[in-house]
């Protein structure tokens, strides 16, 4: 594991779960690793990497893809070269999970459905697919009903609603077994149902 990601919880030699956190744009690994006291992982390895310059990429997630690059396909490798290092540790990918707010919840959403296989469950706490729209080209694999929570604030300035809506299908379309909340007016935030659903229908299921 490179120097700029940061681990907690159970180390990742002991643990048979992994979650992977991803932070949004000008904050940082520390600061998504604080959302974990609130969610039931005790017996997970955490695992946060840290953007470069505090950001995943440039620009909106809603430009053409390529004005976001070189950052996007740097960043999508940064969580592939997570996601080995974690399965280095003997965790199954059917233990694996992902869990990203604003950018980073875009960012989790984008890796897993271009790499759709049966995760442990996937949270985008204000996230959708990344690009000017949705292309299905660009998403493979299968997610086995693999549990996906999306919530969002409509309206939210960075995330349309409607983007979410198009994810949202897309994943479904993978097979992924998606629950969507969209909430009234509570801003670019984390909101407490949220964690409780994300803990609910995510990281307790046995």
């Amino acid at each position: 594991m490179n120097l700029d990601t940061i681990t907690a919880g159970v180390p990742l030699n002991e643990a048979k779960k992994a979650l992977i956190m991803l932070h949004g744009r000008g904050a940082g690994a520390h600061d998504i690793l604080s959302i974990a006291k609130y969610l039931d992982v005790a017996d997970f390895a955490l695992v946060a990497p840290q953007a470069e310059n505090r950001t995943w990429y440039p620009y909106s997630f809603l430009v053409p893809i390529n004005e976001n690059e070189p950052s996007f396909s740097k960043s999508l490798e940064a969580v592939h070269q997570v996601l080995i290092a974690v399965q280095q540790n003997g965790i199954e990918k059917e233990n694996i999970y992902f869990l990203g707010f604003s950018q980073g919840a875009c960012l989790a959403l984008e890796f897993t459905a271009r790499n759709a296989a049966k995760y442990g469950g996937v949270v985008a706490f204000t996230g959708g697919l990344i690009g000017d729209k949705v292309y299905e080209e660009h998403y493979h694999g299968n997610f086995e009903n693999t549990p996906v929570f999306i919530g969002t604030s409509d309206p939210d300035f960075h995330v349309p609603v409607e983007r979410v809506n198009e994810s949202e299908a897309l994943l479904k379309k993978l097979g992924a077994n998606v629950t969507k909340k969209i909430y009234d007016n509570i801003g670019h935030t984390i909101s407490h149902d949220e964690i409780d659903l994300a803990n609910e229908l995510i990281f307790s299921k046995k």
